[in-house]
């Protein structure tokens, strides 16, 4: 069972399934494996937990408003 993980910040569930079935569709594409064989995984994080350039993604947003 094939898997494909994505990590990032929290996204609406529209969002989420459209990942969920383009990842898919293109690793099929790719790979000929069906499609019902693979899993994805969508691991969500706020930004406060994430960083870049030495400070929090949360920060650095709020220096770009």
């Amino acid at each position: 069972m094939p898997v494909i993980t994505m990590e990032g910040p929290f996204l609406p569930l529209d969002k989420k399934e459209k990942l969920i079935k383009e990842f898919t569709k293109i690793a099929t594409e790719v790979t000929g494996i069906p499609t019902n064989a693979f899993v994805i995984f969508i691991k969500e994080n706020a930004y406060e937990n994430m960083g870049q350039g030495g400070i929090t993604i949360s920060e650095k947003l709020k220096m770009q408003k």
